[in-house]
């Protein structure tokens, strides 16, 4: 009966996200301010205030998947790919997108894109890729953004410290491979209410003295709004002392793609025959000498024919992306870069998975849930013919 009770009000604590919280998750993690300039990431379609109960995330948001969404009673979809991505000069039924966001509007789908933010992201597409097929030591491959820093100060009473704490540390940059870090030191706080304050301690007219701890968070500028917001939020004075320091520290790089090493060189045949397993692909297709040894190897998931250069002038021996056209590969080939393309579909599908495992865990940490699908309905358009099968 015991363990009843506290199931039952463990589930009365529940309660269903809001479209702008699923947001607010995403945006912690996988900051939409990444994105490239040209990119159009983040809420596409949708109320923020709507509720969400079931969310199906998918590489494309192409008619079926949105079919296959709406048919499942979901309230959200999660895409890689932008639903609108150029400017529409009008939303017509005719055309492809104009019947999606028709169609989604309809049954109250709302859209989110996850494009180059998660391309950019650490432990984003391109760390996952890099992870599953065992590059070590990654960096990223081509610059987009080198984020400026700045230290959060607040004074927390001691009881508050930790709730106040933890509310913050989501925000926080990392400082090499160590997270949730920040540095506390305690002293004594004080503060007089005068009339028409509603101080949370203390009385009006008499000055309160308290032990309280100073909190220091490091924080990219661009973060910094955020963290106060929340701050103000869970602190549990009606005015908070805070402070916002910029700083000259050297920061984090961040980039499109991927370069490292794998444990040991290895032959390009033997390469190729990994990742593809490890993406699916029935077929790859490599520029070089099966049997060259390689050390260094630069990856982009999705489209990444423009990056041989930046992958060149890393050093590395192998190149590993989708969408190779023929003059790139001649080009490699000049510049003595092997080439392993497996393929748009299959370098960024791997995303579906990745993304629904980070909202469930999302969910499991907090009050809120809803329930993820994965779609079953997109396939990559491309398939791979043996001739002889054809006669």
């Amino acid at each position: 009966m015991h363990s009843n009770r506290v199931h039952s009000f463990t589930l009365y604590r529940m309660t269903f996200p809001k479209l702008s919280d699923i947001l607010e998750i995403i945006d912690k993690k996988y900051s939409f301010s990444i994105s490239e300039k040209w990119d159009n990431s983040g809420l596409q379609l949708g109320e923020p205030a709507n509720e969400i109960r079931r969310i199906m995330v998918a590489l494309d948001p192409l008619p079926a998947v949105i079919d296959e969404a709406i048919s499942l009673d979901c309230q959200l979809l999660v895409a890689h790919h932008p639903l609108l991505f150029t400017p529409l000069s009008q939303i017509n039924g005719s055309t492809c997108v104009g019947s999606s966001v028709l169609k989604a509007a309809r049954n109250n789908l709302a859209v989110i894109a996850m494009h180059t933010n998660y391309d950019i992201a650490e432990e984003g597409l391109n760390d996952l890729l890099a992870s599953l097929i065992g590059l070590k030591q990654t960096l990223p491959l081509k610059k987009t953004d080198s984020a400026e820093l700045s230290k959060l100060v607040s004074f927390i009473p001691v009881e508050s410290f930790e709730t106040v704490r933890q509310a913050l540390l989501p925000y926080t940059e990392s400082t090499g491979n160590y997270i949730d870090c920040s540095f506390s030191c305690l002293g004594e706080g004080t503060f007089l209410p005068l009339e028409g304050a509603k101080p949370a301690i203390g009385t009006i007219g008499n000055l309160e003295k308290l032990q309280e701890k100073r909190l220091e968070l490091l924080v990219r500028r661009d973060s910094v709004s955020k963290m106060v917001q929340t701050l103000l939020k869970v602190h549990p004075y009606q005015e908070p002392a805070f402070d916002c320091y910029p700083l000259l520290n050297e920061t984090k790089v961040t980039g499109i793609g991927r370069v490292g090493a794998f444990p040991e060189p290895s032959k390009f045949k033997d390469i190729a025959a990994s990742v593809g397993r490890k993406l699916g692909c029935t077929a790859v297709r490599m520029v070089g000498e099966p049997e060259r040894i390689i050390s260094t190897v630069a990856l982009c998931t999705g489209s990444g024919g423009s990056m041989i250069t930046e992958a060149v002038k890393a050093g590395a021996d192998l190149f590993i992306t989708g969408d190779i056209r023929y003059h790139e590969a001649r080009d490699a080939e000049a510049l003595g870069l092997a080439l392993l393309d497996a393929g748009h579909f299959a370098t960024e599908r791997i995303m579906v998975d990745a993304v629904a495992k980070f909202l469930e865990t999302s969910f499991a940490h907090s009050d809120q849930r809803a329930e993820l699908f994965r779609s079953n309905s997109e396939q990559d358009p491309f398939k791979n013919v043996v001739i002889e099968e054809l006669n």
